[in-house]
């Protein structure tokens, strides 16, 4: 384990320590977000002096890989993968063709997460899911609605508890969320929206897996109306 294992002498210590941090983010299964510890905690994990770590860290800034946040310190990101999601939310048509497509993608995940939803959610986590709905449905702009209704997403699928569809929801939020305002060019559609999440909280509270599945399939569907077919 990274842990207990010392930096050996051949090569550059702080290319090694570069590895070690390597292996720490997958033994830890570190994600986007994630904390490493302290210098002062890796350089004792890696038999390293601090200035060694703190050496391998910039260079884990250098490439993107994390960035230093106050009173948190490095935390894990991936600012090119972010910028090339940006530029592709930005180049792709949001049209009823490419609205399929995406809504098709996500049919697949969130209508067969159920069973994870369903063993795993409590009455908190709907407390939650209630709540965003809520300011979903009061937010004054439909900016701030479509990135409300993206949270209500994003924290469903975090229910299930699968840290990787969380990471590909993050990944791909700037896509998904000018989706969301495309399909939410009218308070109507927000209101919409609004009675379908409610749908689906009462499904998962009755863990009734047809009634999720029929509410999570139309609401996945109904934003298709307020897309025109030329829609950018």
């Amino acid at each position: 384990m990274v842990e207990t294992a010392d930096i050996e002498d051949r090569g550059s210590a702080v290319d090694q320590v570069v590895d070690a941090l390597r292996r720490l983010m997958r033994e830890r299964n570190l994600g986007l977000g994630d904390a490493l510890p302290s210098e002062a905690e890796l350089a004792s994990m890696f038999n390293s002096s601090r200035n060694t770590v703190r050496e391998a860290i910039r260079i884990l800034k250098a490439y993107g890989i994390v960035e230093s946040r106050q009173k948190v310190g490095a935390v894990i990101t991936d600012r090119r993968q972010q910028a090339l999601m940006d530029q592709f939310s930005f180049a792709i048509d949001i049209s009823a063709e490419s609205f399929l497509d995406i809504q098709g993608f996500r049919r697949l995940i969130e209508v067969n997460l159920c069973d994870l939803l369903f063993s795993s959610i409590d009455d908190a986590a709907i407390e939650t899911l209630r709540s965003i709905n809520d300011s979903m449905k009061a937010a004054p702009e439909l900016s701030q609605a479509a990135a409300l209704d993206f949270k209500f997403h994003a924290t469903l699928v975090g229910f299930a508890g699968n840290q990787t569809l969380s990471q590909v929801y993050g990944i791909l939020q700037p896509l998904l969320q000018r989706l969301m305002e495309a399909g939410k060019r009218s308070r109507e559609a927000v209101d919409n929206a609004y009675d379908e999440h409610s749908d689906i909280i009462e499904a998962l509270i009755k863990r009734d897996r047809i009634a999720y599945a029929y509410h999570m399939n139309r609401h996945l569907q109904a934003g298709l109306q307020f897309i025109a077919p030329n829609a950018v």
